[in-house]
């Protein structure tokens, strides 16, 4: 009796054990990321190409506006491929060049997908192509900037093609991949916590678009909670102080405010794709940022509290107005997403979206631009 007793007890602890196992442990297959599931998804491009071929605005203006920028041409001449790609403040090399290429890439994928015509796909697989058999390394200074704003708009590229271009070979994609993994991940894989957030946010949006268009959910997860819980300026809650909006880089000028926001938006998006809510992170601390930043670059005033970073480097006493008035074109995905889609007002993100529409090409290759066309949702209600 004593030995079935003890035989039955044992086996009741394994039995207890493995039921406590299989609690615990995460489930061993993540659900699928979307794909194509960065800036845009399927039923985002259907729309676009949908809306603007009826002639419906403001999409039509909005491709035009595309169409007629040089960079999404499909006779497009490369300005690279280089093997090495310094960034630096006064002694950069290829950086320019792997800047518009990457432009030309996103952009002429976009053209395939709006238009049907297969030049620009073509186009877009050759640059992608050309980059991913070149280029071995990326350093410099500001390699963190060079590496994520430059990768951002080459994977972006390259999810597009790979889903919506069945022409583009399996070993060019793999390729691509292994340009993805072992140039572009090193310089930004552990952010950026000793410079200003949007060079944070550069790096943990690039990290995250690499995760989706890699299939690596470890890594996709891992810029999801820098984004939440970063020691950088560039984690959310570190970026836009406070419920007021105020910005770590509002008291340095409003291009780089901008440029934080811009990026931290864009992550936002993806990550909505990939059935995560950034948007709502901190009781909506995002639109706080924007509507802080918008307000003041309509010629507004707001409130500004002394603060000092992250760092303790940057140190800011009064609101910066350098490049107050210059707004750059990442108001529509924002303003769409809080308002449009959520009802939740958004006024002076919308009168800035308002005042540039339909958005053109960003600054350089700071952001994706052209958010008129690419993230309007609905007719947008007729200005007052």
């Amino acid at each position: 009796m004593r030995l079935i007793s003890f035989i039955a007890i044992a086996l009741f602890i394994c039995v207890a054990a493995s039921a406590q196992e299989k609690t615990e442990t995460p489930s061993a297959k993540a659900a699928a990321f979307v794909h194509p599931g960065l800036l845009h998804t399927r039923t985002d491009l259907d729309r676009m190409r949908q809306r603007a071929a009826a002639g419906d605005e403001p999409w039509k203006s909005g491709l035009e506006k595309l169409r007629n920028d040089p960079q999404s041409r499909s006779d497009w001449h490369l300005r690279g491929p280089f093997e090495v790609v310094t960034r630096e403040p006064a002694n950069s090399k290829g950086n320019a060049q792997m800047v518009v290429d990457g432009n030309a890439a996103y952009q002429n994928a976009l053209m395939w997908r709006l238009t049907g015509d297969e030049a620009y796909a073509r186009k877009a697989i050759e640059i992608l192509n050309a980059w991913s058999g070149a280029l071995q390394k990326m350093d410099g200074h500001d390699v963190q900037l060079s590496a994520g704003l430059n990768g951002f708009k080459f994977v972006n590229a390259a999810e597009l093609m790979r889903h919506t271009y069945p022409a583009w070979q399996s070993a060019d994609v793999a390729r691509f991949e292994r340009m993805l993994r072992e140039v572009i991940l090193p310089p930004i894989k552990d952010f950026a916590t000793f410079a200003n957030g949007n060079w944070d946010a550069a790096c943990l949006v690039t990290m995250m678009s690499v995760g989706v268009f890699c299939d690596d959910h470890a890594l996709f997860n891992r810029a999801v909670d820098y984004f939440k819980n970063g020691e950088g300026n560039g984690r959310l809650t570190h970026y836009v102080l406070d419920e007021s909006g105020q910005c770590q880089e509002s008291g340095r000028d409003q291009q780089h405010a901008q440029l934080g926001l811009g990026l931290l938006a864009e992550a936002c998006e993806i990550a909505w794709h990939q059935g995560a809510d950034l948007y709502a992170e901190s009781d909506n601390r995002l639109l706080k940022g924007f509507e802080y930043t918008a307000r003041y670059n309509l010629g507004l005033d707001v409130p500004f509290i002394p603060d000092t970073d992250t760092t303790g480097k940057y140190r800011h006493k009064k609101i910066s107005s350098e490049g107050r008035g210059t707004l750059r074109p990442i108001y529509e995905m924002v303003w769409n997403h809080y308002e449009v889609l959520l009802g939740i007002p958004s006024p002076f993100t919308k009168q800035a979206a308002d005042k540039i529409r339909p958005e053109g090409a960003a600054w350089t290759g700071d952001h994706p631009g052209f958010g008129t066309l690419l993230f309007t949702i609905s007719q947008p209600a007729e200005a007052p």
